[in-house]
């Protein structure tokens, strides 16, 4: 079924209705239209388009409808060109030709990207949702782990020791900023644009602000031109589930290096690996991999839809029909995604003696050096310069930093004394670390005790936001 075409002599060729059909990818968006036509036909009774008792048949037929999409019993076929005119035939059929009432005062423009807000919303909630879970892991792998010294790492080669916790710790932190910017996205985009036609407002529907009240939105939009046209929302979102999935991405990537032979520092369990159809002995980290992985489709349905968007016109364009295959795929992406990595975390097993080995390895001390000579008021440049020698020293010579003798200590530099060996360990290294970000462990008991907080105030409000909605989720 079409919702067009009186003026057309014939309808379009084969290949042209081929290439305009939206429906087998736009009917994920079926129960945001009905809740979207039952706020529209509020304000068609309202402004007496439509009597009361054709409302109240419309009415009864959009829900049955609705509620028929729900279970399945009410689908799609092969001449429906959209969901909206999907939705329009199984309303005609089920209540007669008054169900093409509730066409009028509002066009497919404003209907599909309330529909679309609508469905972003709900599944944004959702995401936002199932990323609690695994930022709850990991503050429970953290928590058991924050008396674990390991050795910390920039550009891959030894840096200085860390409390193992404090590196598990750095996913909830970023995970807890994507849900954040889920929040920030539903407090800018929670504007209704129902009301705004094919692109200059109705004067069927004087009263947008109602619909935009019953369906959940915190107001309207200002311009009905924008209004259609906008898809900054689809954007904003893409970009949201694009950064949370680099996030995961890099979730993926240490825990593919950390299970590796040479790290052996962290088991995965046998439930979220995978083995090899020729090598019996294999055990493959594929689900860390797909996380990996999948951050490149996420990334390029952000960047395919900024390119869709960049060049066009005014108001209404058939290019936005290309919004919604991107968004659907990184939503489903993410909904298969996040369950699968917060089951692997949660089973993982890490190996606290082969974290630890390494720990003091590479010289991951000399800091320790340059910061004692800084406390008795030497320059940090010449500190620095103090430690590097010590660090070369012992290349040349195949010993540790603490193997150095008094002697050789002053002769780098006056004040590199006998006591500096005392602060030449790993542990007392770690335990100087004390500020509220620092890798001591009372700094990192710290910061997970404030994740665990803050991810309570997190689902918290995630379940306010979904019972908020929850009116404009169901017909």
């Amino acid at each position: 079924m079409t919702l067009w075409g009186g003026r057309f002599s014939s309808g379009p060729a084969d290949s042209v209705a081929a290439l305009s059909r939206s429906v087998d990818f736009d009917w994920r968006l079926a129960p945001y239209d009905i809740r979207v036509n039952l706020a529209h036909l509020e304000g068609l009774i309202s402004a007496g388009i439509i009597t009361a008792g054709n409302g109240e048949v419309i009415r009864a037929g959009l829900k049955a409808l609705g509620t028929e999409i729900l279970s399945g019993k009410f689908s799609y076929d092969d001449k429906d060109e959209d969901v909206h005119s999907a939705i329009e035939r199984g309303l005609v059929a089920k209540i007669g030709a008054v169900g093409g009432a509730l066409r009028a005062g509002r066009s497919r423009n404003d209907l599909v990207v309330t529909d679309f807000k609508l469905y972003l919303i709900d599944h944004l909630l959702e995401i936002a949702s199932l990323t609690t879970n695994l930022i709850e892991a990991f503050n429970k792998k953290s928590a058991e782990t924050v008396e674990i010294i390991a050795p910390g790492f920039t550009h891959l080669q030894h840096a200085q020791p860390i409390v193992f916790g404090h590196e598990l710790a750095k996913h909830s932190q970023a995970l807890l900023r994507d849900i954040d910017r889920v929040g920030d996205w539903l407090v800018r985009n929670s504007i209704s644009p129902l009301g705004a036609g094919a692109l200059s407002g109705s004067g069927l529907q004087p009263n947008p602000e109602s619909s935009a009240q019953s369906l959940g939105f915190d107001g309207l939009a200002a311009n009905s031109i924008d209004a259609v046209s906008d898809r900054d929302f689809a954007a904003e979102a893409l970009f949201v589930m694009a950064m949370l999935g680099v996030h995961l991405s890099r979730i993926g990537e240490e825990f593919t290096l950390w299970s590796t032979t040479e790290f052996s520092w962290v088991v995965i369990d046998d439930a979220y690996s995978t083995g090899s159809s020729i090598m019996p002995q294999k055990k493959n980290p594929d689900i860390a991999e797909l996380a990996r992985g999948k951050s490149g489709r996420l990334v390029g349905n952000l960047t395919a839809l900024l390119t869709t968007l960049k060049g066009l016109p005014f108001a209404y364009n058939r290019d936005l029909q290309e919004d919604k295959e991107p968004v659907f795929d990184s939503v489903e992406t993410l909904l298969l995604l996040l369950p699968a990595l917060a089951g692997m975390v949660t089973t993982a097993k890490f190996n606290d003696a082969n974290i630890s080995r390494g720990a003091h390895a590479g010289y991951a001390l000399a800091t320790e050096i340059a910061d004692y000579l800084a406390k008795k008021a030497v320059p940090f440049s010449l500190a620095h310069e103090a430690a590097g020698e010590c660090v070369r020293l012992c290349e040349k010579s195949g010993r540790e930093l603490h193997e150095l003798s008094d002697i050789e200590l002053s002769s780098i530099h006056p004040e590199l004394e006998s006591d500096l060996r005392e602060f030449l360990t790993v542990s007392g290294a770690v335990a100087s670390r004390t500020s509220s970000l620092g890798t001591s462990i009372a700094s990192v008991t710290s910061q997970i005790s404030d994740l665990e907080t803050a991810t309570k105030e997190a689902k918290s409000w995630i379940s306010n936001e979904l019972q908020r909605f929850s009116g404009m989720m169901k017909p």
